[in-house]
Formats: C-alpha cells, sequence, structure tokens
C-alpha cells in the first residue's frame, strides 16, 4: 500500500469524487482519466499546469502526482507577459492549459485542455520534489515554493483529521486551485473520499447560491475579505441547511468577524473554523478548534496535529511565558524545501529543514493559543493573497514610476510623485490579478529618505 493518498484513492471505486452542473464523476474515472493524461509524459517529467477549478485541471494534477511528473501550478488568469517570462525562464517540457490559452500544436486534448510539448529539454531535479506553488499571489514574481511528496501528504492527512472531512463531505470550490489555500481543500476532500463542487462562480453570482443549494454543499473557504463581503451579503441570514462547517484563512479575519459568524454558526449547530498557513509550510499552520470559535475569537488556534510552535524574542531565546511577543516559529513535517527562482533551482536541496519562520509576531496565551499582533517584514494579505511591498514597487520602477507602498491587509497606498494614479492601480491590478479596490495612489512631491537612502515609510502613514 503506497503511503500517499493520490495512489490510494481507487480504494473508493465507484463513489463519486467531482461534480459540476450536468456532469459527475468517479474517483475510478478519475483516475482512469488521469492515467490517459499522463500516458505518454515520462516520469519527472516539468509541468506548467494552467489551473481552473474545473475537471480537466484537477484529473491531471492527480496523474501528474501519480506518475511524480512535477507540476507549476499557474492561475488561468495570469497576466500573459508574466506567463511567456515564465516559460523562457523555466523552459517546461509540457504545458497543461485550457484550449485557446496558448498557440502552440497540441498532442492530447481532454474536456476543454490541450497537453502542449514544448520540445526543453528534462531539467536537473530534486527527487523529493513534487509541485511548485506561488508564494506572493500574482505580483509578478518568479519565486515558487518547492514542495515534497511528503510535504503534501503530511499535511493533507492533518487537514483531514482536525477538520474531521467524511465521505458524506461535499466541498464547493470558492478559492483558485493554484492557490495553496484552494489547493489543500481539494486535496483533503479527495483523500477522504469526499466530494467536491467545481464552479468558476463566486459568491456575488446570482447563480451561485442556487448551485449551492442544489448540490448540497456542506462547506467552503473563504479569506478574509470575503468574509466582510458574506457579512454585507447577509450569509448569516441565509437558508443553507446542508452547511456543516465553513472555514477561514489567507490573513486575520479580525476578532469581531471571527466571533460574529462563530457564534452564529453555533447556535445554528454549525461552525466556523479560523487556520493560519502559509504556502512555505504547504498550506496549514493552526486552527482554531470549533468549539473555540467563539472564546478565543482574534486567535490563530493552536498547531495541527504533526506540528508545533515557538515563540522567538529579539535575542533569539525561545519565549515560555504567556502574553510575551516573539516571532512565531513553525516546526513540522509539512515545512517545504525553500524556493526555486529559475530552473536551475529545481535542483536544490532542503534549505527549511522542518523549520519556518514566518515572519509574524505573536503573543501566546494562558491556555496556549496564539495571536498574530503584527508583521515582521513587509508584506500585506490582499484579499488571501500575500503581496511583498518590495516587489511591488521594483515592478512600477521597471515601468517607470518612483514609488513607495504602504497599507493594510485588503489596502495598499502607493505614494507616488507621477501625476498618473489611475495609469498605476490599473497596471498593478492588471500584473496581480488583483481587484483595483485593494490598491490607491497618491500622489506627493518626493518620497521621503533618510540620509543614507532609504525610505522613510514612517512618514508616508
Amino acid at each position: 500500500m503506497s503511503k500517499f493518498f493520490w495512489d490510494n484513492i481507487t480504494k473508493y471505486n465507484d463513489d463519486i469524487a467531482l461534480i459540476i452542473e450536468n456532469e459527475s464523476m468517479s474517483y475510478n474515472k478519475l483516475c482512469n482519466d488521469a492515467t490517459s493524461i499522463v500516458h505518454d509524459i515520462p516520469t519527472r517529467s516539468f509541468v506548467f499546469l494552467v489551473c481552473r477549478n474545473c475537471m480537466a485541471s484537477i484529473v491531471a494534477y492527480i496523474g501528474f502526482l501519480q506518475k511524480k511528473i512535477v507540476p507549476v501550478l499557474l492561475n488561468e488568469a495570469i497576466d500573459k507577459s508574466l506567463f511567456n517570462d515564465l516559460l523562457e525562464l523555466y523552459k517546461p517540457q509540457y504545458i497543461w492549459c485550457p484550449e485557446g490559452f496558448i498557440d502552440k500544436k497540441s498532442v492530447y486534448s481532454y474536456k476543454g485542455y490541450n497537453l502542449i510539448c514544448t520540445g526543453s529539454d528534462a531539467p536537473i531535479m530534486n527527487e523529493d520534489l513534487a509541485i511548485m506553488l506561488t508564494t506572493s499571489g500574482s505580483t509578478g514574481s518568479p519565486k515558487f515554493v518547492r514542495q515534497t511528496y511528503r510535504n503534501i501528504e503530511s499535511n493533507t492527512d492533518s487537514i483531514v483529521k482536525y477538520l474531521d472531512i467524511k465521505p458524506s463531505d461535499r466541498a464547493i470550490t470558492t478559492l483558485p486551485m493554484s492557490y495553496t489555500y484552494g489547493l489543500s481543500i481539494i486535496q483533503s476532500h479527495l483523500m477522504a473520499g469526499a466530494k467536491l463542487i467545481l464552479t468558476e462562480q463566486t459568491f456575488f453570482d446570482r447563480g451561485f447560491w442556487n448551485f449551492f443549494k442544489d448540490m448540497e454543499a456542506t462547506t467552503f473557504g473563504a479569506v478574509p475579505y470575503t468574509y466582510q463581503m458574506l457579512d454585507k451579503l447577509h450569509f448569516l441570514r441565509m437558508d443553507l441547511p446542508s452547511i456543516r462547517y465553513i472555514t477561514q484563512a489567507g490573513g486575520r479575519l479580525g476578532e469581531e468577524l471571527h466571533y460574529k459568524f462563530g457564534k452564529d454558526l453555533r447556535d445554528k449547530g454549525k461552525a466556523l473554523i479560523v487556520m493560519y498557513g502559509a504556502t512555505e509550510a504547504t498550506a496549514r499552520m493552526s486552527y482554531v478548534p470549533a468549539d473555540k470559535s467563539v472564546e478565543k475569537a482574534g486567535s490563530i488556534g493552536i498547531a495541527i496535529p504533526g506540528g508545533r510552535f515557538e515563540l522567538i524574542d529579539v535575542d533569539g531565546s525561545i519565549i515560555t511565558e504567556s502574553d510575551k511577543i516573539g516571532e512565531l516559529v513553525y516546526y513540522g513535517d509539512n515545512v517545504t524545501l525553500g524556493y526555486a527562482e529559475c530552473r536551475e533551482d529545481l535542483a536544490k536541496g532542503d534549505d527549511n529543514k522542518g523549520r519556518l519562520e514566518t515572519g509574524d509576531m505573536a503573543i501566546r496565551d494562558k491556555d496556549g493559543y496564539y495571536f498574530v499582533v503584527g508583521r515582521k517584514k513587509r508584506f500585506l494579505k490582499i484579499f488571501g493573497n500575500r503581496v511583498n511591498l518590495v516587489e511591488i514597487e521594483d515592478l512600477l520602477s521597471k515601468a517607470g514610476y518612483e514609488t513607495a507602498c504602504v497599507g493594510e491587509d485588503d489596502s495598499m497606498r502607493i505614494y507616488t510623485t507621477s501625476d498618473k494614479a489611475e495609469d498605476i492601480v490599473n497596471f498593478i491590478s492588471q500584473k496581480t490579478g488583483l481587484n483595483r479596490k485593494a490598491f490607491t495612489a497618491i500622489y506627493i512631491d518626493k518620497i521621503p529618505h533618510n540620509e543614507s537612502g532609504k525610505v522613510l515609510y514612517s512618514e508616508l502613514k
């Protein structure tokens, strides 16, 4: 018996794995179709997988894992110039993408997807390398996180356990497959023999909730911004009897919304489970158990099964007392190998060795629950995507703009000496693939610097 879930899902036989509006697919058919897709692709090939929340994407992904083919997961909405840059930088041997995405001859087609052979040679890769995911949304960075087979298996198994995912569960897709949170939902439900309801619709589409009810979805995941919108949509007043629990990750929800959703769902016999994670930890590092969702509102919870946290003070010492701020450090089998920034990095070894410095500052209360209180490095969570402010400034600099970026989660302020504020907002929205509402460009006469030339960000706040 293989230790990896993707090799074992045939045990669910004719149970339904994937559902779309007019079609369902059993676990047996999923595996048979996956085998057909990868039949002519050599083991340990390197592939770009252009993702949608659809059967063709998921079936191919399972096939890649089963045959130890290494995919880079990219969102279909990726900026085309960035995609072309990544093609040149990484030189994949194959591309699995929607029809019409790229103008090259297909060697295999399946449910609206094409397999394209690029003619590139096979790269030298670490034998443990399983997949690569973007670490910072779609900010234009060529940096990817290198995840191993053990990373995926251990984290997926942990998620199944702490969420108590059952074969009867039906998770509806509400997040991109290329996003670590969205992918973890797909993987954990397949491991558990549950059903995935696939849709490209969003919470804000008229047909989404009708489809949700018709398919009797039991769970979904969402980021903080989405919960803010769900609150405005009066989600808690909706008649959705099939829901068992819902999850949140991708940034800090905030104590008020955490409490509001947690209490309302608890009173209805359902649950909100708030989680904390990072692509560098495969997906999840902590969770707030359902029975603590109200009592510990605002917390990121406790470490997942198999993982543990430490708080480190400025001197590098481990903090043992309660309510003292330190950097949050995580340990577990789900800590990934590290980053790749070019094709040659695919051969790199384990840079992290099971230890991840999260860059978040946190405290631990007397009950052992953790609360994130700030960030050590300059990044924001924009609609669930981690966005590096330095990368945004570099992108704008290359485009000819002098800028300095600051802000809070879901709200970035771009200070600029250019009077083309609208152009800057449109440019960044297009490059990142994130809603322009997250960005505000502000004209100033001069970016403030200190005598050594460093930007004085404190003066911009």
